[in-house]
C-alpha cells in the first residue's frame, strides 16, 4: 500500500507537470521536455554500464544526442540559420571517431547504439516540442484541424491506454501478448487499453469539437498499438541488459524512460497523422 501511495504520487505530480506545462506556456514546456530529454538521455546511456558487449561511453553519448538536439531545437526557434541542419550529421560523425582510439572489440557495436540514441531520444522528443509550437497550433486551428493542445491529447491518449490495459490485465487478463519480452502482458489487457483509449479519444473531441471526432478517433486507433509497442520495445532492451528500471529518479516508477517509454513511440507515428489530417 505504501509503494502504491508513491507510485500515485509520482503520477499525478508528472501528469501535472507535463499537461499544465503544455496548458500554461509554450516556453515553458519546451523547458520541461528539454530537461526530461536531458535526464532520458543520460539514463539511457548508462544503461550499458555493465554490459560485457557494449562498452559506450554514455558523455559520448550525451555530447552527440545534445549537440544533435540543440541544432534541431534553434533551427526551430530560429536562434540559428536553416544551414545549421548541414551541422547535424556531420556533428554525429566526427563524435563517433573517437572510436578509433578507444580501441574495443566491439566497435561497430557501440557507433550503433550512439546512433540508436539519435533516432530513439532526440527525434522524437524534438518532435514532440516542434509539435507543441504555438504557430503549429495556429496553422491547424486555421485549417479546421483540432484545435486543442495536440500534445495534450497525445499524453491523455497514452496514459489512458496504459492504465487499462494494465487494469483489464489485473482483472481478466489470462492470454500471454508477449511472453518472452514482457510475461505480465496479456492479451485481454491490450484490447482493454484499445477499447478505453478509443472512449477517450472519442472525450476528448466531444469536448473540444464534435467537428475533430475523425482526428481523434483515429488517433486514438495509431496511439494505442503505438503505446504498447513502445512499451514492449522497452521491454526488449531492458530484458537484453538483464535491468528491472532504467532509472530511479521517479519514485514507484523507475526512470523517466520508463515513463516514456511509450510516447516516444508513439510521437511519430501522431505527428506524422496530424500532419496528414491538417
Amino acid at each position: 500500500m505504501s509503494n502504491l501511495i508513491v507510485r500515485a504520487i509520482t503520477g499525478a505530480l508528472f501528469v501535472t507537470l507535463i499537461i499544465g506545462s503544455v496548458l500554461w506556456n509554450e516556453f515553458f514546456a519546451t523547458a520541461v521536455f528539454t530537461g526530461f530529454f536531458v535526464l532520458a538521455s543520460m539514463e539511457f546511456f548508462q544503461l550499458f554500464k555493465k554490459s560485457d558487449v557494449i562498452t559506450t561511453r554514455w558523455e559520448i553519448g550525451m555530447m552527440i544526442t545534445v549537440i544533435s538536439f540543440a541544432i534541431l531545437l534553434g533551427i526551430s526557434y530560429e536562434l540559428l540559420p536553416k544551414g545549421a541542419l548541414y551541422l547535424f550529421i556531420p556533428s554525429i560523425f566526427l563524435l563517433i571517431l573517437s572510436e578509433l582510439w578507444r580501441e574495443k572489440d566491439h566497435a561497430l557495436v557501440n557507433i550503433a547504439i550512439y546512433v540508436f540514441g539519435v533516432f530513439y531520444l532526440v527525434l522524437p522528443f524534438f518532435m514532440l516540442i516542434y509539435l507543441n509550437r504555438d504557430d503549429f497550433r495556429s496553422n491547424a486551428a486555421n485549417n479546421d484541424g483540432p484545435y486543442i493542445p495536440l500534445v495534450a491529447g497525445m499524453f491523455i491518449l497514452v496514459w489512458t491506454n496504459d492504465t487499462f490495459a494494465y487494469l483489464s490485465g489485473r482483472l481478466i487478463g489470462k492470454t500471454k501478448l508477449f511472453e518472452r519480452i514482457s510475461p505480465n502482458k496479456t492479451w485481454e489487457g491490450t484490447i482493454g487499453g484499445i477499447l478505453f483509449t478509443l472512449a477517450a479519444g472519442y472525450t476528448i473531441s466531444y469536448y473540444t469539437d464534435m467537428g475533430d471526432i475523425l482526428f481523434w478517433m483515429i488517433a486514438a486507433a495509431i496511439v494505442a498499438p503505438c503505446a504498447i509497442l513502445g512499451d514492449l520495445m522497452e521491454s526488449m532492451i531492458k530484458r537484453s541488459l538483464n535491468i528491472k528500471d532504467t532509472g530511479n529518479i521517479l519514485p514507484g516508477h523507475g526512470g523517466i524512460l520508463d515513463r516514456f517509454d511509450a510516447a516516444i513511440f508513439t510521437i511519430p507515428f501522431f505527428i506524422a497523422w496530424t500532419f496528414f489530417y491538417i
